[in-house]
């Protein structure tokens, strides 16, 4: 999206601001060495994120919830598969 002026990166800011979002990027560097889809697709999927869903997301779940629709949408999980298995870690 447009408008929203420069970018200020904060001097010395980490890479990651937390542990997940550095597994987040590992995930999408493995899955993309290991040919289930390309650096176009995830930024496709990416923009293909309801408006109000993208900006209320921070970069890395943006990135996230882009890798599990591609993981769906090529067959590796099956609709709701992650969610029920989420849903079992909490019990």
């Amino acid at each position: 999206m447009h408008g929203f002026g420069p970018v200020q990166p904060e001097e010395d800011e980490p890479p990651f601001h937390a542990v997940w979002e550095g597994r987040v990027y590992l995930m999408a560097v493995a899955l993309m060495r290991r040919g289930l889809f390309t650096l176009d697709e995830l930024r496709d999927a990416i923009e293909r994120m309801p408006p109000a869903e993208y900006l209320a997301a921070s970069y890395y779940e943006r990135w996230l919830a882009a890798i599990e629709r591609l993981l769906v949408e090529k067959g590796t999980l099956a609709e709701g598969e992650l969610d029920a298995a989420v849903e079992g870690q909490r019990r």
